[in-house]
């Protein structure tokens, strides 16, 4: 949901680039045609799962969920496997484009992704029929510890004016008015408008201490110290205290998003047959924990968590939190179409001001 970057060609070897290969491209047992984020899956996996069903992997990539559901809704590109955020997972069942998924020919899903997972999976697949999860995380503060005094348990540190031009936002409408609503005590998922209003407000307040509004940039600006604070996903803050040990990680004490993204099959899935075989593979433990550490971002593979190597890792509670420590978690919701462009026209405001 948060990978806002490509994979370098090098990189993926054998996987092709494109939705539109010809005949000439596909394997002894035919072809799946993938559509994922940018650097979210080691191209290792796909070159075993090749070598091992002889199918080839017809690889694309889309930067936000709203640039693949129009590609997706169109039905110009014949994809087989797709891995959508949770509330655009939920838009996807509700206008009838996902097939329901057989999990008697995905037995590695039931079998190693953790129950927790399959709830959370509720709150936008209700019956779980849709969607296999892939990757979870959260969305918190990473701050510098050399440049931050005080304890950081809040979102209402970024409205501080000690760290003008030191805050770093989320360019993104959910992410920013999901701060401001949680400030609030409100819900992210709220469509009250005096609610909204108020965390537009909010945001337009905070906007002159902020020293940008980015997304993949917060990773590099706060490794670099560039800045003081900033908003960022949980993958991310693992792989910057890599780099930068004076990072630190919080989830704030109003709450905030548990995102999941997930495995779908959309309804004219040309290759249904190997759709199935790609998602079971990637749901084997062994090749769940080669994505897990090549992308950062917390596995809901409860069998792929046990083969972790690195303790640190295996027991982060920034890669694996007991959510149960939390209180006022939320996964985001579709909020229909009305929703999103009352949202948009906030944002727009916010942006403007």
């Amino acid at each position: 949901m948060r990978k806002l970057f490509a994979v370098p060609l090098a990189l993926l070897g054998a996987v092709t680039l494109t939705a539109c290969a010809g005949a000439d491209s596909s394997g002894e047992n035919g072809e799946v045609y993938v559509y994922n984020w940018g650097e979210y899956i080691d191209p290792e996996t796909i070159d075993m799962f090749e070598e091992e069903t002889g199918i080839k992997v017809i690889y694309d990539e889309f930067e936000t969920n709203e640039i693949m559901y129009p590609k997706v809704e169109a039905g110009a590109s014949k994809y087989d496997v797709i891995c959508p955020s949770d509330y655009m997972i939920q838009k996807m069942i509700e206008n009838d484009l996902l097939a329901e998924i057989n999990f008697d020919n995905i037995p590695n899903a039931k079998k190693y992704i953790g129950e927790q997972y399959w709830e959370q999976s509720q709150g936008f697949d209700p019956e779980n029929k849709y969607s296999v999860p892939y990757c979870w995380g959260t969305v918190g503060i990473l701050y510098n510890k050399t440049m931050v005094d005080e304890p950081v348990d809040s979102w209402s540190i970024l409205w501080d004016d000690k760290y003008k031009d030191s805050i770093l936002m989320q360019d993104s409408v959910r992410d920013a008015f999901m701060v401001a609503l949680k400030l609030n005590g409100d819900s992210m998922n709220t469509l009250d408008t005096a609610e909204l209003e108020a965390a537009r407000d909010l945001l337009i307040e905070q906007k002159p201490l902020v020293q940008a509004y980015v997304i993949d940039q917060v990773r590099d600006k706060m490794i670099g110290g560039e800045a003081a604070l900033g908003v960022i996903y949980s993958g991310e803050a693992i792989f910057t205290q890599r780099e930068n040990p004076d990072l630190e990680y919080v989830v704030p004490k109003e709450g905030t998003n548990v995102w999941i993204d997930s495995w779908v099959i959309p309804k004219n899935a040309p290759n249904m047959s190997n759709a199935e075989k790609f998602i079971d593979f990637m749901c084997r433990p062994e090749i769940a924990v080669i994505n897990f550490e090549y992308i950062t971002y917390s596995t809901p593979n409860e069998g792929a968590r046990e083969l972790i190597e690195d303790e640190d890792i295996k027991n982060s509670e920034i890669a694996f939190p007991d959510l149960s420590k939390y209180s006022n978690l939320e996964t985001y919701s579709y909020l229909g179409e009305e929703g999103d462009q009352l949202l948009n026209e906030y944002w727009k405001e916010v942006k403007s001001n």
